[in-house]
């Protein structure tokens, strides 16, 4: 029985002896073999942490707005109702009587002055009640500051009327000769000083048992004038077309509205 040479075997006895190794056939691939080199190598993708967090974010963002969007509605039904429960007007002043004692400018620019105010304050409300803080008064001709009071803080009710009276005293002020002359001017006109009042205050409304945050209110009155005394009765200012006008002054950060 004859012995099976393999091939590797021949080549190897061949070399050995001297002679050249001869060529040896490769063996046909399997059908593993090839199915591996036709098929792409496998790469992991990266993980998509991106979009994933892009997603998140959106998804916040669109609850977030929805979430103030109903507190907008919650919050405009609440005033809607607020109101017509409660109807709220603002307060009106008027000026009853404005009389000055004294009003004269020194040679060195000096100003004393002497005013006694009457302020009616009236509450048109019939649930809504007012309480005032101390407030600031300042009396003007021609935008000029003759004059500066305050009138104590008060609780204003409904549908009241409350009389306010200061005196508003100006020892010493000095002026400018820009303002000396336009004082002294007004004082010799047949019309008299123009006067302007302000009056400056915060104000917390009350409507049975809810109570709001304080709000900056400002008066402003014009249409006055006074003619200066020129003995010891004091002058009475004509107040008959004196008007005054209320605004809300609401402050955002440091500007005041």
């Amino acid at each position: 029985m004859t012995d099976r040479v393999h091939p590797n075997a021949a080549a190897a006895a061949a070399a050995t002896n001297g002679a050249p190794a001869a060529k040896t056939a490769p063996f046909p691939a399997t059908k593993s073999q090839l199915y591996g080199a036709s098929r792409p190598a496998y790469r992991p993708q990266p993980y998509h942490r991106r979009r994933r967090s892009r997603s998140c974010c959106c998804s916040v963002c669109l609850w977030l707005s929805l979430i103030l969007i109903l507190l907008i509605f919650l919050l405009a039904v609440a005033s809607a109702v607020v109101y017509l429960i409660y109807r709220p007007q603002r307060p009106s002043f008027s000026v009853s009587a404005v009389k000055l004692s004294h009003f004269n400018i020194t040679s060195s620019s000096l100003l004393n002055s002497k005013f006694d105010l009457n302020v009616s304050a009236r509450n048109p409300n019939k649930k809504l009640v007012f309480t005032y803080n101390p407030v600031s008064i300042s009396i003007f001709s021609n935008e000029i500051d003759v004059g500066d009071g305050v009138i104590p803080g008060f609780v204003h009710n409904t549908k009241n009327t409350t009389l306010l009276k200061t005196s508003i005293i100006s020892n010493r002020q000095q002026l400018d000769s820009s303002s000396v002359s336009t004082l002294k001017s007004s004082m010799k006109s047949k019309k008299g000083l123009p006067l302007q009042i302000q009056l400056d205050t915060k104000v917390k409304l009350k409507m049975g048992a809810l109570k709001s945050p304080k709000i900056g209110i400002r008066v402003s009155c014009d249409g006055i004038s006074v003619t200066v005394p020129t003995g010891k009765s004091p002058a009475t200012a004509s107040t008959s077309g004196a008007k005054c006008k209320v605004d809300l002054r609401v402050k955002i950060w440091k500007w005041t509205i």
